[in-house]
Parts: C-alpha cells; sequence; structure tokens
C-alpha cells in the first residue's frame, strides 16, 4: 500500500519567542536627556523634544530611515539630451526625513532664536531624532556650522543667512535667494591630505569683480552634493583661503560642479557623498584671503559637538533595542532581561549611554553660552568638545557591537536594523578630524589656548570631594600634563574624558550610576568588554533608570 503524504494547509511552525515590533516608542523616554536639558537651561524646549521623541519613534519614521538606506541616491551626470547636470536622486523617505528635521530646528534654525538654551535644545532634537536615520544629519549638520563661517563675510551673512536658519525644506537644484530655506555642505578633503588641508591644491584665481574668484580643482569626499551652497577651501594667492561655492549661479545657470563619482562607503548609505570637480567654478571669497583654517575653526567647534550628539544617539537607540530584545526573549527557562550576565551588560551599556548623553548636553550648553559672549565656557568649549568628540565617538563602534550581540544572530541580520548602526559608529570617530587629530587638537589647545586648562580643571574641581576615586582621577591628571606628549597624547585625551563624564554623573546622576561609573571607569574595577560591572554595583537601579518602561 502506497501512503500520500498529508499536506497541512498551514506553516510548519508558530512564531513564538520573538519580540513584537519595538515601534511605536518613544525615543525621548530617558531621564538622563531631560535632566541635562534643564540643567543646561533649555527646558523650556521639553514639550518639543517629548513630541519629537514620539514622532521618532513612530512607525513612519522607523520605515522612512530603513527604507531612506535600502534605496541609496542615484547619481545623474547628464539629463536625457546630453546636458549636464550632475544630480544626485534620493528616495522620498529622505525628503520626508529632512523636512522633519528642518522644521524641527535641527539645521541652523538656533542662531536666529535669541532665547537661551536655543542651540541646546538643538541637542537635545538630534539625540531623540538621531534613534531614526542618521545619514541626514550630515546636511543639517553642515548647515549649522556654516553659519558662523559666513559671518566672517557679512555681506554674504546678510543675503544667506535668513535662509539658512529657515525651517522650510525647500528641496531642488534653484537660484538660492529664490528659495524658501537652503542647505550647506562643505568642500574641505582632497585626497593628498585629508585633515591636512593646508596641503590643499585647488586654486582660487581673483576676477575682475571684487570678492570673486574662479576655483579649479577635485575634492576628495564632499557630502550632500545636492545642498545649495558649499564651503570650500582653496589657495588665493595670498594662502589657503575659505570661498561661498554655490551650485545655481545668480542668473539661473548651473555653477560648474562636476561630480565625478559618488563614495561607496561602508555606512552611512542615504547620504550622498561625492568627488566634485571644479573648473570655472564661480566663488565668493569669506573671511580675508589666507585665513581659511581661521574661517572654519567655528565651523569646526559645531560639526564636532554633532559628532558627539551622533554618536550618543546612536548608543542610546542601540541600547534600547537590545532591552526590548531581552525584555521579550527568553532563553534557558527565563527572559534574557532577567539573566544576571544579561542584567550586567545592559546595565555596563547604560552607564556608557548615560554618561554620553551627559557630556553632549554639557558641551551643547556650554557652546550657547559661547556664542552669546560667555568667555570661560568659550575656552571650555574648545578643549572639552575636542575631548568629547575623541572619546565618545571611539566608544561607539564598541557599544554598537555589544548591543547587537545581545540580540544574537537575529542583530546580525539587515531586518533587526542592528547591522545599519553598527556601519554607522566608525564614521563619527573619522569625521571632523579622526582619532589622532581631536587627541593632537587638545595637546595645542593646552598649550596655546588662553584659559583652556583652567576651564577643564574649574569644571572637574565642581566635583572636588564627592568621589574619592574621581578626585584621584584628577590629581593623575594633572600629574600626566606635566609629561604631556604627542605619543601619550590619546590615554591623556581618554582619562579627560572620563573624568568630565564622571564629574557630570557625580553631581547629577543618581548615586548607583555614578558610583558605578567611577568604581568602573576610574578605579579599575572593570574588565575589558561591557558586562564586567563588579558584584558591587546596583544593576536593578541602573536599568530601571535606563530602559523605557513600554512592555514591563
Amino acid at each position: 500500500m502506497v501512503l500520500t503524504p498529508r499536506h497541512e494547509p498551514y506553516a510548519t511552525h508558530d512564531v513564538t519567542n520573538q519580540p513584537p515590533p519595538l515601534a511605536p516608542y518613544d525615543a525621548s523616554e530617558d531621564a538622563a536627556l531631560f535632566e541635562g536639558l534643564r540643567r543646561e537651561g533649555a527646558g523650556w524646549a521639553e514639550a518639543d523634544i517629548r513630541r519629537l521623541g514620539r514622532e521618532a519613534g513612530g512607525v513612519a519614521a522607523q520605515e522612512w530611515s530603513d527604507q531612506a538606506n535600502r534605496r541609496e541616491p542615484e547619481l545623474r551626470t547628464h539629463d536625457r539630451y546630453g546636458h549636464r547636470v550632475d544630480e544626485v536622486e534620493f528616495h522620498p523617505s529622505w525628503h520626508h526625513l529632512m523636512r522633519v528635521a528642518v522644521a524641527e530646528g535641527l539645521a541652523a534654525a538656533p542662531w536666529a532664536d535669541a532665547r537661551a538654551g536655543a542651540h541646546v535644545a538643538r541637542s537635545a532634537g538630534g539625540l531623540v531624532w538621531g534613534h531614526t536615520d542618521a545619514g541626514h544629519g550630515c546636511p543639517t549638520s553642515m548647515t549649522y556650522a556654516a553659519v558662523p563661517a559666513l559671518r566672517a563675510q557679512p555681506e554674504l551673512a546678510k543675503v544667506y543667512e535668513p535662509l539658512l536658519t529657515s525651517r522650510e525644506y525647500d528641496p531642488g537644484l534653484r537660484v538660492p535667494t529664490e528659495k524658501r530655506g537652503l542647505l550647506a555642505g562643505m568642500g574641505m578633503t582632497e585626497k593628498q591630505g585629508g585633515s591636512d588641508v593646508r596641503t590643499n591644491t585647488t586654486t582660487a584665481t581673483p576676477t575682475a569683480e571684487p570678492g570673486v574668484y574662479t576655483l579649479r580643482g577635485h575634492k576628495w569626499f564632499t557630502s550632500a552634493p545636492m545642498c545649495d551652497v558649499f564651503l570650500v577651501l582653496a589657495q588665493a594667492p595670498g594662502g589657503l583661503s575659505c570661498f561661498l561655492v554655490p551650485r545655481v549661479l545668480p542668473d539661473g545657470t548651473r555653477n560648474a560642479f562636476r561630480i565625478q563619482r559618488l563614495k561607496e562607503k561602508l555606512g552611512n548609505r542615504s547620504n550622498a557623498s561625492c568627488e566634485p570637480e571644479f573648473d570655472g567654478t564661480v566663488a565668493w571669497l569669506v573671511g580675508p584671503e589666507g585665513r581659511g583654517v581661521k574661517t572654519i575653526i567655528e565651523m569646526v567647534n559645531c560639526t564636532r559637538l554633532d559628532c558627539v550628539t551622533m554618536s550618543a544617539a546612536l548608543m542610546r537607540k542601540t541600547l534600547v533595542e537590545a532591552g526590548h530584545h531581552a525584555r521579550h526573549r527568553s532563553a534557558f527557562g527565563a527572559r534574557l532581561l532577567d539573566q544576571p550576565l544579561m542584567r550586567n551588560v545592559l546595565a555596563d551599556l547604560a552607564l556608557e549611554s548615560e554618561a554620553a548623553t551627559a557630556l553632549t548636553l554639557r558641551l551643547a550648553g556650554a557652546a550657547d553660552r559661547a556664542v552669546r559672549g560667555d568667555a570661560g565656557e568659550a575656552a571650555f568649549r574648545r578643549i572639552a568638545t575636542a575631548v568629547g568628540k575623541y572619546w565618545v565617538t571611539k566608544r561607539g563602534p564598541a557599544f554598537t557591537a555589544e548591543a547587537l550581540e545581545c540580540l544574537g544572530g537575529n542583530g546580525y541580520v539587515e531586518d533587526s536594523g542592528m547591522p545599519r548602526h553598527y556601519r554607522e559608529a566608525p564614521l563619527l570617530s573619522i569625521w571632523e578630524g579622526s582619532g589622532n587629530v581631536n587627541a593632537l587638537d587638545v595637546l595645542r589647545a593646552l598649550g596655546k589656548e588662553q584659559g583652556a586648562p583652567e576651564a577643564l580643571f574649574g569644571e572637574l574641581a565642581l566635583a572636588r570631594g564627592a568621589d574619592a576615586r574621581l578626585d584621584a582621577a584628577v590629581i593623575r591628571l594633572k600629574g600626566m600634563l606635566s609629561e604631556a606628549s604627542p605619543t601619550g597624547a590619546r590615554r591623556l585625551v581618554e582619562l579627560m574624558a572620563m573624568a568630565l563624564q564622571a564629574s557630570l554623573l557625580v553631581r547629577h546622576a543618581p548615586a548607583a550610576v555614578a558610583d558605578a561609573f567611577c568604581a568602573t571607569r576610574l578605579g579599575g574595577d572593570w574588565g575589558h568588554a561591557f558586562g564586567t560591572l563588579p558584584d558591587t554595583a546596583d544593576l536593578d537601579a541602573v536599568l530601571d533608570r535606563a530602559l523605557p518602561a513600554r512592555g514591563r
């Protein structure tokens, strides 16, 4: 007798022991975020940040983020008739993300906001909107940073600053002054120099019209080529100088901005980065000839702060993802969140995330007060931003890898979103000066910037006597300064960063958080990977503070 196989009309198994989708969730649900927001003078923005957090964690925004990275920008050099157009086409999801970011003031809006704390509110917004896609944070950051540089040429700032600070996203290449809002990009690096911009070979030739030059050269890494204007460094007769390059000239013709190719990048895939060639490209001088580096210094401070912000946002996002998975996944008879070793890992990540958030908002507060004329805060900002840029962005890749591992094999597949976050993390350490550049810049600030060392130790002194391990670290730090050398710059800056973070946590975080951070990062009671907190750490208190309440 032949048996006929029985075909069941249903799947071979039911899906069990898998977490539900995280979205919708509130990306702003973070005690450390709002404590820092109020502390740094922007408590007035709390309702807006909470609203933005709900939108960031919403299903639509999370889908936009995924789609913008899966359907990458495409270069179109010519139109159907053979005319050179040099345009990059983006998926509609990119435009949705950009529209929200600009409307919420995450581009240059704070420069037009007289309220104290406006720059802090922007950074806080970045911490929650950073739960979406990191790529579109590049043009908003460059637009933010372009304004103080452009002010070196008041007649240009008068025309373009109101459009750069607009909250209206108006895509498409048209005459800049005919648009409702503008975005700015930057073209600094070249293939032979990278961070060493003084080796740039792009030339700037004066024309008969004062302040107008023509550029010739090839830039190596210029992101967001569909921005309306670009700040560019080039060699003028008087030396390296800064210029404003429009994509479309006042008469409506396209400026020479020939995109040779788009970069095939590890991450940041939603954002186009390109190699443009200048040949007879019209540009307007920004600041004096030969002072290009000085002109862009304020811009560097702004973009470095954004690197710290984006790294902290990425840490928080991946921690929330890991915590959600652990809350809903079971193994060996218990939820992952109830497994002691997993709790250690998550608590350790939570400490790192809170320290990054606290430092981000302190740096934003310093920036806000510095632009309003506080000399002491300006000195602190100058050194602490470079310190934070070095350390927080360095911690990002290891942090993201550990958070991904909390999901196991589920975290290794693209559908989880974790591989995208993991690929994104290294960029923030590279962008605006890699680790060595920032570490050496800290040494330079210590030696040449008036008031920088005093501002740093003045900040640390605010926590004197609150924790013996922090006091010992500050003493050790002062000893290291007397022997500071380029070879040891990373060790020095690392201790500076952890001491700054500890001082903030000791003063402002719950005792369980501050004690665990000081015991591990400063006291040496720690291993070499996340998840090695000592038995004395209050894991329950740390996790109760760090993980959103949803789904408990």
